[in-house]
């Protein structure tokens, strides 16, 4: 973790100049006035989205006889029928994501030169180029490829059944959010089920259990984890189908549909068998400053996740973050690369505005993706048929895009499958804010207690007051400069 932070030392001296005044645009939200580079994509971004919903056929109302006008009419009516439907038809294709990329910013497909190593979901792969004679790098590069192929993947469908009383079947400019955090939710059931060497299997019959995971995901309200049942979870924090949504709503909405799953199921047969916990500002939520995982909370999360029957269960943290304004600070950079060297790692939500992907791995500067814009129809899968068809849940195209151009708004997601495992995330966490340089992504506390007296104190001073036993990895005094306040964290 220490060399991310020392290769980015001109980063972070840069820090003072990386932030505007300007609002921020969440990822997958409704962009705001930025700087003209993102503006213009956000413009485009939101034509895309909205205008080709005009082109719908125009119905001849008239019974009367045609007369030669009306022919001509509906001529003309027929020629640009055609033409609407030919627009109708790329957007709802694999063309959508082109289109998108060649908006809102260019990303790149295939492996870099690079021979640095790759980090994918807490897995080092130690690279070279296939020409270099170095048996065991070009091992480690096809390794990485299958790695990379074997995540899940969640793309836009279409012809599925209408999201509650609405008439759409289809989420095709609007719904890569969603998709996006379902993706990161199936890594996590993988992780828990089949353990993070499995891989995807190059011959039938399949995994019963990948089979089931699959299941889950499917776009129906008897699917537990559809994009149905996430809308109707959402409503609360304002998802909607045919709307867009930010990290921090879809993070909350995992919370809330986690919750009424296993308020349906007995501990046994529990759809998702872990807890769930979204991973705040300060002690009442969502006031702002930097993200504490409470050690206090996680374990009240897990303890009645059990129903009063566990210590500990399996647990999924979700962190939203929003680091920085038009773009991401500097300063973060190094850290959010070495979240990707953590064991419990299940990537980021994240992306340009109103595009969001799920990150999964970084080299150097850069970070790999799934794309979810490519639109497919829609799949049915029966829990029970091992020889199905499931190539349209994987991708074996590697796409990157340099970690510095994703939008600032985010959420990083941890698996830890036991006491011990959160254990080591939480000194891993430690550490890693403690090399931070005073721009923590989040800190690990005890109790809210010490971070309560830091933000409701007059000044940073008042971090002088944690006492050892509150903050594990916290950030007192001794680690703010002069410049500290230049990192203001939004409140998400």
């Amino acid at each position: 973790m220490k060399g991310f932070h020392e290769r980015n030392d001109s980063l972070k001296c840069s820090s003072k100049t990386s932030i505007d005044s300007s609002p921020t645009s969440g990822t997958g939200s409704e962009p705001g006035p930025i700087d003209s580079k993102f503006s213009k994509a956000s413009l485009w971004s939101n034509f895309f989205a909205s205008a080709f919903s005009v082109f719908d056929p125009i119905s001849e109302s008239s019974t009367s006889a045609p007369s030669i006008a009306d022919c001509e009419k509906k001529a003309s009516s027929s020629k640009t029928n055609g033409w609407t439907a030919a627009v109708k038809r790329v957007v709802s294709g694999g063309s959508m994501r082109r289109i998108q990329e060649r908006v809102m910013g260019p990303s790149k497909i295939g492996m870099s030169s690079s021979t640095s190593d790759i980090w994918l979901l807490g897995l080092c792969y130690k690279i070279s180029q296939e020409s270099s004679g170095d048996v065991d790098a070009t091992n480690g590069l096809a390794a990485f490829k299958h790695d990379f192929s074997s995540r899940i993947l969640m793309t836009y469908r279409k012809g599925f059944d209408a999201i509650g009383d609405t008439k759409i079947t289809s989420d095709a400019s609007w719904g890569c959010m969603l998709r996006s955090s379902q993706m990161l939710v199936a890594q996590a059931l993988l992780f828990h089920r089949l353990g993070r060497s499995w891989r995807k299997p190059l011959q039938k019959p399949v995994d019963q259990v990948y089979i089931e995971i699959l299941n889950q995901f499917t776009d129906s309200e008897a699917s537990a984890f559809s994009i149905h049942n996430l809308v109707e979870a959402g409503k609360t924090y304002g998802l909607a189908a045919g709307s867009w949504v930010g990290p921090y709503a879809m993070c909350r909405s995992w919370e809330s549909l986690a919750r009424s799953k296993s308020e349906e199921n007995d501990l046994e047969r529990r759809v998702l068998p872990m807890a769930v916990y979204v991973v705040s500002g300060d002690e009442d939520g969502e006031r702002g400053g930097a993200p504490v995982v409470c050690i206090e909370d996680a374990s009240r999360h897990c303890f009645e996740f059990s129903r009063r029957q566990a210590d500990w269960t399996p647990i999924l943290l979700l962190v939203p973050l929003v680091l920085g304004l038009d773009k991401v600070n500097p300063r973060y950079i190094p850290s959010l690369q070495a979240t990707f060297t953590f064991p419990q790692c299940l990537g980021i939500l994240g992306g340009k505005p109103g595009a969001s992907t799920y990150i999964v791995g970084v080299q150097e500067e850069n970070v790999f993706y799934l794309d979810p814009h490519d639109v497919q129809p829609v799949a049915n899968l029966s829990p029970d048929n091992l020889e199905a068809d499931t190539s349209s849940y994987h991708c074996d195209t590697i796409r990157h895009i340099p970690l510095d151009s994703i939008d600032p708004s985010l959420a990083i997601g941890f698996f830890c499958r036991d006491k011990d495992d959160f254990d080591d995330f939480c000194s891993r966490a430690s550490k890693l804010a403690e090399e931070s340089n005073g721009a923590p992504l989040f800190t690990v506390g005890q109790t809210h207690s010490a971070f309560k007296r830091i933000h409701r104190g007059d000044t940073m001073a008042d971090a002088g007051e944690v006492g050892a036993d509150d903050c594990v990895g916290g950030v007192g005094t001794g680690d703010m400069d002069e410049n500290s306040n230049e990192d203001e964290w939004q409140i998400l």
